[in-house]
């Protein structure tokens, strides 16, 4: 049955991911109409392993991609249903008694670990049940546990810490409350019953925080309140404008990405990239990995990640592609633009130029001594070649996620959508479905980020009366990349004869030039 409607419906999705803030306007179809967007730096490091950036920055940064929002479209603030917001995730702030930062927001890609708590006689059940090294993993990458123990001056002070996506709410509406789909991180979170641990639960030992310091969740889809005279100065949104409640950025790209069914997996192409299924179920892909809170109630995200995904397309940018650069400058045109047409004249398998993209150790896989490598170096390669091995290599990582998923659920996977930076390269997709061995497809929108926000506000203003229904409504296949035979022959056999093997071998290699380096530190 198809919804019919009088006149047009504007959502306004805000997506405050790694390198931008974007507004963006959807209609009830899911077409975009018109979106703003606003480069971020990502973080400043004060020392190593060090990733901060100011709160008040990420508020500046979404009010004026708000005010751009409007300079760029005949839309007024008025015609406005309602706002939904997504962020990058496990960025944390402090916040004193009158709301206000205590210091620099911690960003996801900071990698320092805290002193572990004592839990008394909590400490011999552990290991007897073998979660002794999991528990003193979490104390470690818990946040708060580092602030509480090197700055408990200002931990004393903090009246709530939270995620990024609280603050913002707390900016756009005057309400400390956040959705439950961007709870995830090392919190006292329960994942499984997707709400904050209760009081009494042991697992708070665990952590420095406390209950009263969490903000209130909701589910997705649901109200956290409405945008404030303040808030409505700052952006231009029409003050009393319903906030609904979405998710975090990678659960809104799937929910974008036509990805709610168990079926499907969507592969985001973006700073850390990532192979999820969403479903009812509760598993676990990755041993005590938690499956996270999708963008829709009462489902899971089941995500495999590459932690610094096509962060390292830009890392190669940077370092090795200035020529391209210049080019790109003189043909108005962008630098990747260039680097997709060079890799098109490589041939499928990089003529043995293999990567292992573990630039930066994982929260399960890779390891603490995981590094990257690229092996198969002879004097016909060229940067194009490595830029190629780079792309495979990552498309190969995602396919160890695409298996590892499969045998995790006991469910096949039917279809592959893909989204995020990386995939505006036609080269990045058509050795996709050849690694994969399946057609690969974009969502119609590039922001499906921003799109699985507005489908969660369409939801909670009732304009659908559930997230399967918006979806079905709102989400749509792009283009299409088949996969071509001979490659795919070529790909299955180095993916299952070199790359699955690549990690085991090289992994006591990676072990002692950690212990004789010191690098990365234990």
């Amino acid at each position: 049955m198809t919804t019919t409607f009088d006149a047009p419906i504007y959502f306004l999705a805000i997506d405050n991911g790694t390198q931008s803030v974007r507004a963006l306007i959807f209609d009830q179809f899911g077409t975009e109409i018109v979106k703003a967007r606003v480069p971020i730096e990502p973080y400043f490091s004060t020392e190593p392993n060090f990733a901060e950036q100011h709160a008040d920055y990420y508020w500046q940064k979404l009010s004026e991609a708000c005010q751009q929002l409007w300079q760029s479209c005949d839309i007024k603030p008025e015609q406005i249903a309602g706002v939904s917001l997504a962020t990058q995730r496990y960025t944390m702030i402090c916040l004193d008694k009158d709301m206000q930062p205590l210091r620099p927001t911690i960003v996801w890609m900071d990698l320092r670990r805290g002193e572990t708590n004592d839990i008394g006689f909590l400490s011999p059940l552990t290991k007897i049940i073998g979660m002794g090294e999991l528990v003193q993993e979490a104390q470690q990458k818990a946040r708060c546990n580092w602030l509480a123990y090197h700055e408990p001056e200002m931990w004393a002070k903090t009246a709530y810490y939270v995620n990024l996506s609280a603050y913002l709410t707390y900016q756009l509406t005057g309400e400390l409350a956040d959705s439950n789909g961007h709870a995830l991180g090392y919190l006292p979170y329960d994942y499984k019953a997707q709400t904050w641990l209760k009081p009494k639960d042991f697992k708070w030992r665990f952590f420095s925080c406390r209950p009263e310091q969490m903000p209130k969740i909701v589910a997705p889809g649901q109200p956290l309140g409405r945008i404030s005279a303040k808030a409505a100065k700052a952006t231009g949104i029409l003050e009393g404008t319903p906030m609904i409640a979405a998710a975090s950025d990678k659960a809104c790209e799937a929910l974008g990405s036509a990805g709610l069914a168990a079926d499907t997996a969507c592969l985001s192409f973006g700073t850390t990239a990532t192979i999820n299924t969403t479903s009812s179920n509760y598993v676990e892909i990755l041993k005590h990995m938690p499956a996270y809170t999708a963008a829709a109630p009462n489902y899971y995200s089941h995500e495999y990640m590459i932690y610094r995904g096509f962060w390292m397309v830009s890392w190669f940018k940077e370092q090795f592609a200035h020529y391209e650069e210049q080019l790109a400058k003189t043909k108005g045109i962008d630098t990747e633009k260039l680097l997709d047409q060079a890799v098109k004249d490589i041939p499928a398998g990089c003529m043995g130029l293999m990567m292992q993209p573990y630039w930066s150790p994982g929260v399960r896989h890779p390891g603490l001594e995981g590094k990257g490598a690229l092996i198969g170096f002879g004097d016909v390669h060229t940067r194009a070649h490595v830029y190629r091995a780079i792309l495979e290599g990552l498309a190969y990582e995602l396919k160890l996620g695409f298996d590892t998923i499969e045998k995790r659920t006991s469910k096949t996977i039917k279809h592959l959508r893909v989204s995020g930076g990386g995939s505006q390269s036609d080269s990045a997709m058509q050795l996709t479905a050849d690694i994969f061995g399946m057609p690969a497809y974009r969502p119609h929108t590039y922001e499906a980020s921003g799109l699985g926000a507005a489908i969660n506000c369409a939801v909670g203003l009732g304009v659908y009366p559930d997230h399967a229904a918006a979806s079905e409504a709102m989400t749509h296949l792009g283009d299409e990349f088949i996969p071509i035979e001979a490659n795919v022959q070529l790909y299955k056999r180095l993916y299952n004869e070199v790359y699955l093997k690549m990690y085991e071998r090289l992994k006591p290699l990676y072990q002692s030039i950690q212990d004789i380096t010191g690098y990365p530190a234990k």
